[in-house]
């Protein structure tokens, strides 16, 4: 009997096909794997872009790997779940994140790079096989063109504001606005204003189709990302001893840290950086400040004020730290610098107080001198007559500032 089953060949198709459903089987469900993997490290790469671009437009010099992760996490979280179709990432695809979200942010040269990374694992269904999905997304940053004046303000209207008799004119100079209100920069009256162009993440008022307003460019630059702060990475100096002011109405101050005083009268600064805890710069009558290669910082609630029949000559170190700065106003100072001054005035180099107004009024100012002038300000405004330039780079010590930025995923 068994040799008659051994050599019988009845029923030999069914087992052939039964013996080759096996792999026929392995390969079906390898596909099926293969192809749910690659479906899942595509919602996983598309939830990375769209982090990394998140970041990116929101990027400013100086934030930390832990800033930007944070930035990050919710855009990534909110379209993984949106890719799956659900509020919340489902509890099934939830164990199978292996890597937080991490991200990261790089310089070359002038432009810079935000990398985001994650990781999941794909539990298959044949044999319990494991597949290890890495994906990344690295986004460039192009700084744009040069700017002369940018206001960092995210919401003020009018954050740049050009009113009354004004003359401004800023060649081959951008003016930026980081504020999202439909008047971002605006020009009212009878001001005339000439510049590179305009770019504003918000729109603007009183620029468009305007006799009083030259461009370069064919018309402003509306919803723009916002402009890097130029000045992010820079830190005051720490404090030395305070010092004393000496006595007349003329006097010479040597670099050092001045605390709750008022600077008055004639004022001549020595080269160097100089620290006002306090106090301000008030000269009073007809005064006068006057520096070459100082950095002037206003701390703790110093004040800057120079009014029309004063007399302001400034310029920066074109060397060191702090090298084309010649006002650094530190953020948690609120406190107004106005700036006016008479006709043999003139002032050079960066203006920055992050968290304040800057009030600046040319007038008859010197525009030899005030040539290389850059204002950055929280918000700004302008009177008089003002001549910037772009083509500055000795007088700044190489620092540059940028309006706006360009984006693009190149991982």
């Amino acid at each position: 009997m068994f040799k008659r089953f051994w050599r019988s060949e009845a029923g030999n198709y069914g087992m052939i096909t039964a013996i080759a459903m096996v792999p026929l089987l392995a390969a079906v469900a390898g596909a099926v794997d293969l192809t749910n993997a690659l479906n899942k490290a595509d919602q996983l790469q598309n939830s990375l872009d769209a982090s990394a671009l998140a970041i990116a437009g929101a990027y400013h010099l100086g934030m930390s790997d832990e800033e930007l992760t944070e930035l990050g996490q919710g855009y990534y979280e909110n379209n993984m779940a949106g890719i799956l179709g659900g509020d919340d990432l489902p509890f099934e695809f939830e164990d199978e994140l292996t890597g937080d979200l991490s991200a990261l942010a790089t310089s070359e040269g002038e432009e810079d790079f935000i990398i985001v990374h994650s990781a999941l694992t794909h539990h298959g269904v044949l044999g319990g096989l494991a597949w290890p999905l890495n994906r990344r997304s690295v986004v460039k940053i192009k700084r744009g063109p040069p700017a002369c004046v940018l206001a960092l303000d995210p919401a003020a209207s009018a954050a740049v504001k050009f009113q009354g008799s004004t003359d401004v004119s800023l060649t081959g100079c951008v003016i930026a606005s980081n504020s999202r209100a439909d008047s971002s920069i605006s020009r009212g009256g009878s001001a005339l204003l000439t510049a590179a162009c305009t770019s504003s993440v918000g729109g603007t008022y009183g620029i468009k189709s305007s006799s009083n307003v030259t461009l370069d460019c064919s018309t402003p630059m509306e919803n723009q990302y916002p402009s890097f702060d130029p000045l992010a990475r820079v830190k005051p100096p720490s404090y030395t001893g305070c010092q004393n002011v000496p006595g007349g109405k003329e006097k010479t101050l040597s670099p050092g840290t001045y605390c709750g005083k008022k600077l008055s009268g004639t004022i001549i600064l020595e080269p160097g950086t100089y620290i006002l805890r306090g106090g301000s710069v008030d000269l009073g009558g007809n005064g006068s400040i006057k520096g070459d290669g100082v950095t002037i910082f206003l701390m703790e609630g110093a004040e800057f004020t120079v009014n029309g029949n004063q007399r302001v000559q400034l310029k920066p170190p074109t060397s060191g730290d702090y090298a084309g700065i010649v006002i650094y106003q530190e953020k948690s100072n609120t406190k107004t610098i106005s700036i006016n001054g008479t006709s043999d005035s003139y002032v050079e180099g960066f203006i920055y107080a992050p968290g304040a107004h800057i009030f600046y009024a040319g007038n008859s100012m010197s525009t030899t001198d005030s040539k290389c002038l850059r204002i950055v300000g929280n918000t700004i405004e302008m009177t008089g007559n003002s001549d910037f330039t772009s083509d500055c780079t000795a007088q700044l010590g190489g620092r540059e500032m940028f309006a706006g930025r360009y984006m693009s995923i190149v991982r």
